[in-house]
């Protein structure tokens, strides 16, 4: 594989890993600010799946090498 290849895989992951992050802290700071609503535990889900999707990304590029 061309390391072109390799350098995109990790550029996705990182960036699925900091918006999983983000989705699950900013929601939670939203929430001990008094935001109520259904927003919060949908902010969570997307964050979790981003997660699990970074994960998905870095076991996807280390079979590349």
């Amino acid at each position: 594989m061309p390391p072109i290849f390799k350098a995109l895989a990790t550029i996705a992951a990182w960036i699925l890993f900091v918006n999983g992050c983000l989705g699950i802290v900013l929601p939670g700071i939203a929430r001990l600010a008094g935001e109520t609503g259904l927003s919060t535990p949908i902010a969570w889900g997307v964050g979790v799946i981003s997660l699990v999707a970074s994960v998905g990304a870095m076991k996807l590029r280390q079979m590349m090498e």
